[in-house]
């Protein structure tokens, strides 16, 4: 299997199916976790030298971060749904979540310092829009862009209906070359429905020095550490991925495949 292509693992003992840090995707800012949790069960981490940014995946929490008590954040049934809330919480900081209900996380985290308060990013906070037309549209909620406060993270969620391209004319972002591109790894945390179904990722380079095209199934995780990340839902498919991306620089610049940009023209 391809060591892009990152499979769900049983629920450990804190309900954790996903992990994925710097060091076992081989880069240096990105990490990302996904947790199930049942009704009661409780989550407490300190974030050290990273920053985070969790996103209540499906169901609700009571949340608390830095001392202080957020009440109860959350409420859709699935991430399919609109409205996502997510907590930020800075670096040097400790935060817990308590599931009021089965529910579903994603901790996002890069590098950070202390200086930030928490802060709970109700849906009233997060960007939507729709980008492309025809088989080329889908639907993003900007959680944590470049214009909100964060040390490193960027965080969004994209819906690509059946059927349709996402992150498409292919593009990437894999070099420090600003004001034209940045550098930034990201992770694709991908999620079908119906849950049976695939979405189709290539991911490459210009020498083709990587080239690989992945079938992503319900819960799989895609990392791309560099080069063009196109993203396909097959016809009967509802396509969801939460986006999470980290570099040097806290800026989002890409360039396009220009074999493809072409389209862009019409």
């Amino acid at each position: 299997m391809s060591k892009l292509l990152v499979k769900p693992a049983a629920p450990d003992s804190q309900g954790r199916i996903h992990n994925v840090t710097p060091a076992s995707a081989g880069w240096v800012h990105v990490g990302f976790e996904v947790y199930k949790l049942a009704d009661g069960q409780s989550l407490a981490k300190e974030t050290g030298d990273r920053e985070s940014c969790i996103v209540l995946l499906a169901g609700k929490v009571a949340a608390s971060a830095g001392g202080t008590e957020f009440g109860t954040i959350g409420g859709r049934k699935s991430p399919f749904e609109p409205d996502p809330w997510s907590l930020y919480v800075p670096a040097g900081t400790s935060w817990s979540l308590t599931a009021e209900g089965a529910c579903e996380v994603a901790v996002c985290s890069a590098p950070g310092k202390p200086g930030l308060k928490p802060r709970v990013i109700a849906p009233r906070d997060v960007g939507c829009l729709t980008r492309g037309q025809g088989t080329n549209t889908r639907h993003v909620r900007n959680i944590l862009p470049e214009t909100e406060p964060a040390e490193s993270l960027l965080v969004v969620e994209v819906i690509t209906p059946s059927g349709s391209w996402s992150s498409y004319p292919p593009h990437k972002h894999d070099r420090d070359a600003l004001p034209r591109e940045s550098l930034l790894e990201e992770t694709y945390y991908h999620r079908l429905s119906p849950p049976q179904g695939f979405a189709l990722q290539r991911v490459y380079t210009d020498d083709r020095s990587l080239d690989e095209t992945l079938a992503a199934e319900d819960g799989d995780v895609v990392l791309v550490p560099r080069g063009y990340h196109p993203v396909a839902a097959p016809h009967g498919y509802e396509l969801y991925y939460l986006n999470v991306m980290a570099g040097p620089k806290r800026v989002w610049k890409f360039a396009n495949d220009p074999a493809h940009e072409w389209m862009l023209e019409s």
